[in-house]
């Protein structure tokens, strides 16, 4: 199973820090799994690829989007 989610912002600093906000979770994977986030300008790229569970993959699908939103929700009151 693969996804790409990709994130769009209108300002780059915003989609950098939404990117640095969601990277450390790519670190530590299952085996079978792996996740790649990168920024291009003002998008974030998330590219998933599960070989493991359906779980696996919906749970590491939601994990990533409940951070990325955690990151929003932050950077919309620090400004």
């Amino acid at each position: 199973m693969q996804a790409t989610i990709t994130l769009e912002y209108s300002d780059t600093k915003i989609a950098k820090a939404v990117a640095n906000a969601v990277s450390p979770d790519n670190s530590k994977v299952p085996i079978g799994l792996k996740v790649n986030t990168v920024n291009d300008d003002c998008k974030v790229i998330n590219i998933i690829d599960c070989n493991v569970k359906l779980a696996t993959f919906t749970a590491t699908v939601d994990d990533l989007l409940s951070s990325a939103i955690t990151a929003e929700k932050t950077l919309q009151v620090i400004k």
